[in-house]
């Protein structure tokens, strides 16, 4: 099993950065692919991006592509998503998910374990 624990939130204004940090329990991270997902009120969880085992392949949402940065660090059972120039449309509880697969999807019924999420708020 795994547990996630997700940091890193908090209010910024628009056109600022926010990085975010999910750790993961246990010793077999790296056999994990790994994803943010994110939900705004009266919305569906939504897909943000998503990361292979070795960290060499990803993958973004159209709505993120060029602004956000999923990458991971297996020695230290962690996994990021560098966000840049955000906008108020990205205010959203982020969640980190794992899924013990070989290609990353951007389904989060694909995924098995999910951390608690944590709260992004842009103010335009």
């Amino acid at each position: 099993q795994v547990q996630l624990v997700e940091s890193g939130g908090g209010w910024v204004q628009a056109g600022g950065s926010l990085r975010l940090s999910c750790a993961a329990s246990g010793r077999t991270f790296s056999l994990y692919a790994m994803a943010w997902f994110r939900q705004a009120p009266g919305k569906e969880r939504e897909f943000v991006a998503a990361i292979g085992r070795s960290g060499s392949s990803t993958y973004y949402a159209d709505s993120v592509k060029g602004r956000f940065t999923i990458s991971r660090d297996n020695a230290k059972n962690t996994v990021y998503l560098q966000m840049n120039s955000l906008k108020s449309e990205d205010t959203a509880v982020y969640y980190c998910a794992a899924a013990m697969t070989l290609i990353p999807g951007s389904t989060w019924s694909q995924y098995n374990y999910w951390g608690q999420g944590t709260q992004v708020t842009v103010s335009s």
